[in-house]
């Protein structure tokens, strides 16, 4: 059987029950201190700016976001 793309990349498969689930995690952020201002902003983002905060959390960039933010 043909190898898939995912597969060709180095992706893994993980069986449960019946299913191939693909094995996907985000990638390690740095933690840093968020204030009163960087929470606010980010119910801001999860309410309004819905497709921004996806965005920032996928790509590992959201925490560091949020503290430029703060300050």
């Amino acid at each position: 059987m043909a190898k898939m793309i995912f597969e060709e990349l180095g992706g893994k498969y993980e069986r449960q029950d019946d299913y191939l689930i693909p094995c996907i995690a985000l990638p390690a952020e740095e933690e840093q201190p968020i204030g009163i201002w960087g929470q606010r902003h980010l119910d801001y983002l999860k309410q309004y700016r819905r497709v921004t905060y996806t965005n920032l959390l996928t790509s590992g960039k959201l925490n560091a976001y949020l503290a430029d933010i703060d300050r």
